[in-house]
């Protein structure tokens, strides 16, 4: 069955994350994704990571696949260019032409020295969705410089509200636990681009540049907390894993562990006092409603804990989730993918690779009625379709690629 952007044409130039995390995005929902790279090293990613082990019979020996880049690569065909050779920008403008999406996360005007830049391209391909992932954006005093998921955690804000609250063992700013800033920006750049395509196939005809920069989209996805200071004027603290509007709403230690308790209305506060054997704690004027609680969470939590303490994770797992009230404990990975829903769900897949057997992957999470997500191609070895897409796409000849590769161009 063909995907729900069956026939979209998208050329990869990103790498390492932000990039290629919306290329694969784009693949999952049924694009024909090319991953271009540097010939013999490929997307830095290739790099990191923990290497993949193989399983089952592999047709060829395995290359250093690593868990970083298969991450967020699968759909795609990896094809090798070097973009510094002229020669190299040339098949790259010929795959432009034809190409309805091209990505890049190139520092601001590094593409521009190689004549690949949205002015030059757009000349050629006036249709050309022209995505541009920067960590500082295309203009600015901080537009020249190189940045991090990292950076973009700290510079908005977000590592200011993440960690130990100040006066607690542990106290200070923490880092959170993934690459959530490159992982932002790329959803961000998959909804700005299906909105450059709708534009274009149903307004005007012309693709646009879209200048996405990591510190703009980490400080747009913090909405709530940004619109929380902007309303009070007072810096939002740092909560650990409790909430500064409303309680009982943190981690719980338990017998066994620690239970996610998110009480969010007066409703379930009574349901969760009921459950946990403290009714009185519903009628008690401190704890009336979630503001009050919120400013009473020292005293409430001193109530809870003994009662939490005294039994395991899962006894209240299952007592709570009864009482209807949201709760959770918290995994590890291995409990992640072994917990019924998730199973249930099809989270966790398994797809087959010509280098590594048959490799697991986490699978798109979206639901589609009418076009489900296929399991497309798996994460490409570095230019493992250089030949195809040079022939198929641009006609080359293989004495033509021959020439190409004795060069140094692919």
């Amino acid at each position: 069955m063909k995907g729900p952007l069956d026939g979209v044409k998208v050329l990869d130039l990103s790498r390492v994350f932000s990039g290629p995390w919306a290329g694969q995005m784009l693949a999952d929902f049924g694009a024909d994704v090319i991953k271009v790279e540097r010939p013999g090293r490929g997307d830095d990613v290739r790099h990191q990571g923990y290497p993949m082990p193989v399983d089952g019979p592999a047709s060829t020996t395995p290359p250093h696949e690593t868990s970083s880049f298969v991450a967020m690569n699968r759909g795609k065909r990896s094809l090798t260019i070097d973009i510094a050779h002229p020669r190299g920008q040339e098949l790259v403008r010929r795959l432009a032409l034809e190409a309805d999406v091209l990505i890049e996360n190139f520092k601001a005007g590094d593409l521009r020295r190689y004549g690949l830049d949205y002015s030059a391209l757009s000349a050629l391909n006036p249709r050309l969705v022209y995505c541009s992932i920067t960590g500082f954006g295309q203009d600015g005093p901080y537009s020249h410089l190189p940045g991090y998921d990292p950076i973009f955690q700290s510079m908005s804000g977000l590592m200011s509200v993440t960690g130990i609250p100040d006066g607690e063992p542990g106290a200070g700013p923490v880092k959170v636990g993934y690459s959530v800033s490159d992982l932002t920006a790329g959803f961000y750049a998959v909804c700005a681009i299906l909105a450059a395509l709708r534009h274009r196939d149903q307004v005007s005809s012309q693709g646009q540049h879209i200048d996405l920069a990591l510190l703009d989209a980490q400080i747009a996805a913090m909405s709530h907390i940004g619109m929380n200071y902007l309303a009070s004027g007072q810096q939002p603290p740092r909560t650990g894993t409790s909430s500064a509007i409303t309680a009982p709403f943190r981690a719980y230690a338990c017998k066994d562990g620690h239970l996610m308790v998110a009480v969010g209305n007066d409703s379930q506060f009574k349901s969760f006092c009921d459950a946990i054997g403290l009714p009185e704690l519903a009628h008690d004027p401190r704890f009336a409603t979630n503001p009050l609680r919120a400013m009473a969470q020292a005293e409430l939590s001193a109530q809870i804990e003994p009662a939490l303490r005294a039994r395991t994770v899962a006894d209240w797992n299952t007592t709570l989730a009864r009482a209807k009230v949201p709760c959770g404990p918290i995994y590890t990975m291995e409990q992640v993918f072994e917990d019924p829903q998730v199973r249930h769900r099809r989270v966790l897949g398994r797809m087959p690779h010509p280098g590594l057997g048959s490799m697991p992957y986490i699978r798109n999470p979206v639901h589609f009625s009418g076009t489900p997500i296929q399991e497309g191609l798996p994460p490409p070895m570095l230019g493992e379709h250089t030949d195809a897409v040079l022939a198929g796409e641009l006609g080359l000849s293989a004495s033509d690629i021959a020439a190409l590769r004795a060069e140094g161009v692919v």
